[in-house]
């Protein structure tokens, strides 16, 4: 079912209904800003630290200045919402054959030419159909579709921040995990603040390269790499996803370089996926990743020694799939796609040589 249909299925209040009542309800003050003469703010929330006059937006175009008070316009304003697999993020550590709820709302902090979900990212709130989700009904409806995590993704959770730290609270009492799928274009603050309420954040690292980031994303690199350190450093369950777009990022240099800098500021053991590009939204008139470059990229982080490097939107059962203990090379997940065919792990340990394979595990 489409997401879109999906909210419409589950009876969700109606976004005509929220029109005519004005915005009100998704209306939250934002946690992340500081207040400047003239009624000028400066947000505290992403990189780019927008300086907004009043009755004006920053750059994600879902946070308004009143008055001299930052406000997310978001909050609780949900355009996308969809039970995914788990490995559909993709988490490949992380209670493996699971369900988590997805939900989003509009709005990012950069701009991906090959962005898949630019018709919810690249727009503003009033742009798109949106249904109000509060936490506890989000949590509430989780747990109906039998789902063990929420999932924030889809768009960029970043820009509705505010949001994803009352519904991880939400579901943490009803006994729900929650997980980031993010870009990493944050503040430390604010990444703190997350770090501190959810169980996994997994970041799309865009590409090893300033110049691709200024070119094809609209944001930063050193950013998005302090964050992953960061989140490493506090705990918070981390895996790291690259899209290998032909000519644009797919080096020989490059891949050996982000492994080197996984190894040395991340450790060996932090999930690495190699994930295939299609032509989409502003990057059309390029070919899909070809399998023996995303080979090719696997093979060199294998040999640089990192110990998970998967690769990932190929046709189901290709063996980068599979989690393989680094001890006995036995494989310990194994996966076709979105289905575990077999789990041979006893308490986050190989069943084979009882080495620990790091991760978030449990029954399923």
């Amino acid at each position: 079912m489409k997401r879109r249909g999906f909210l419409q299925a589950v009876a969700l209040p109606c976004a005509a209904a929220c029109a005519a009542s004005s915005d009100a309800r998704f209306t939250i003050e934002a946690r992340f800003y500081e207040k400047l003469p003239y009624k000028k703010i400066k947000c505290k929330l992403c990189p780019r630290e927008c300086v907004i006059d009043d009755r004006e937006r920053g750059y994600c175009g879902v946070r308004e200045n009143r008055g001299g008070t930052y406000y997310s316009l978001v909050y609780a304003r949900v355009c996308a919402a969809h039970p995914d697999p788990i490995e559909k993020k993709p988490l490949f550590h992380f209670l493996p054959g699971s369900m988590a709820f997805s939900v989003a709302t509009a709005g990012c902090n950069v701009n991906c030419k090959f962005c898949q979900n630019w018709d919810i990212s690249q727009v503003r709130p009033e742009q798109v159909a949106s249904n109000f989700l509060p936490p506890k009904d989000l949590a509430a409806l989780t747990r109906q579709y039998q789902c063990l995590s929420i999932a924030y993704t889809y768009s960029e959770p970043v820009v509705f921040c505010e949001y994803v730290l009352d519904a991880a609270a939400a579901g943490r009492e009803a006994g729900l995990k929650s997980v980031v799928i993010s870009g990493g274009h944050i503040q430390q603050e604010p990444l703190k603040k997350l770090c501190g309420r959810v169980d996994a954040i997994k970041i799309d690292l865009k590409a090893f390269s300033e110049k691709y980031y200024k070119e094809v994303v609209n944001g930063e690199l050193k950013p998005v790499l302090n964050a992953l350190a960061t989140i490493r450093k506090l705990g918070t369950w981390t895996e790291v996803v690259y899209l290998v777009v032909p000519t644009l990022n797919d080096s020989d240099e490059e891949f050996r370089g982000l492994a080197r800098w996984i190894l040395s500021e991340l450790g060996r053991d932090v999930p690495l996926h190699f994930s295939r590009f299609h032509p989409e939204y502003l990057l059309k008139d390029l070919p899909p990743t070809p399998l023996p470059t995303l080979e090719r990229a696997k093979a060199i982080c294998d040999a640089e020694g990192l110990d998970y490097v998967y690769i990932g939107n190929v046709a189901p059962g290709h063996p980068a799939e599979n989690t393989r203990c680094p001890k006995c090379r036995r494989v310990v997940v194994e996966r076709a796609g979105f289905t575990i065919r077999a789990l041979a792990l006893d308490g986050g340990k190989c069943r084979f040589c009882q080495h620990a394979i790091p991760g978030i595990w449990g029954r399923i």
